[in-house]
């Protein structure tokens, strides 16, 4: 495997991670097993992530709309992500690895929970690479979420309506402390963001792969970064006006 240049890396990559169900379609398995494969998967970019210096990793696990698929994948889902909790702890504490979470987590069921801020509680001193995973999560319902927080505060007379500016909403959002995707992958071909960071992705670069999640591993996630490290980052600006 070729080297890659880390000095030009992003700081933040975020990751729909897109196709278990059609990946187990296509080899005639059933769905469960398509997120079976997509968690081996989720371990393997985890662990490269951290050994090539990526600070911030952040995957859309599962979202708002979820909810909405059959009770019997809902609940394998569950399963396999306290599975995950547990099994990767141990690696997350010896390798420095940081566990966030965001979105509506009061609607996981209660053993999920307490697996899911147990390992944030155990892992809230790790600072080399910060995993967070994105659980009940919809981008309107974040802003949603922030908005009623800010109107919450002004009718507590605790803030005026010209104290609100661009940071102000970030900090009323899931992600308050977090820097904003310098990249988003999205794997499975699909040429959308799927109400993911909304707020967050306004100038990320994205890159989209037809691989389905299931087989994206370090080879795909190199051709991705290094797809990354040829984008010109104008962020709205040309010449020497350019964010650095």
């Amino acid at each position: 495997m070729t080297p890659i240049e880390t000095k030009q890396l992003p700081e933040h990559v975020a990751i729909i991670m897109d196709g278990n169900g059609r990946w187990a379609k296509m080899k005639g398995l059933n769905r469960v097993r398509g997120h079976q494969k997509g968690a081996e998967a989720v371990r393997e970019i985890v662990t490269f992530s951290r050994e090539i210096g990526i600070r911030w990793l952040t995957l859309y696990a599962f979202s708002e709309e979820n909810w909405e698929r059959p009770a019997h994948e809902v609940q394998a889902l569950m399963k396999l992500l306290n599975r995950f909790l547990k099994s990767e702890l141990r690696e997350m504490q010896e390798n420095g690895i940081g566990l966030k979470t965001i979105g509506r987590t009061e609607k996981l069921p209660k053993s999920t929970r307490q697996i899911l801020f147990d390992t944030i509680e155990k892992t809230s001193s790790n600072n080399s690479m910060i995993l967070t995973l994105a659980l009940s999560y919809g981008g309107r319902q974040e802003i949603l979420d922030a908005i009623q927080k800010i109107a919450a505060q002004i009718q507590k007379n605790e803030i005026t309506i010209s104290e609100i500016t661009e940071q102000f909403v970030s900090d009323a959002l899931y992600t308050a402390g977090m820097p904003d995707p310098d990249l988003l992958i999205r794997t499975s071909g699909e040429y959308r963001i799927s109400n993911f960071l909304l707020w967050q992705l306004s100038y990320s670069e994205i890159y989209i792969t037809p691989t389905m999640w299931p087989d994206f591993g370090k080879n795909e996630y190199l051709a991705a970064l290094r797809d990354y490290q040829t984008r010109d980052r104008r962020f709205g600006a040309t010449g020497g006006n350019r964010k650095k």
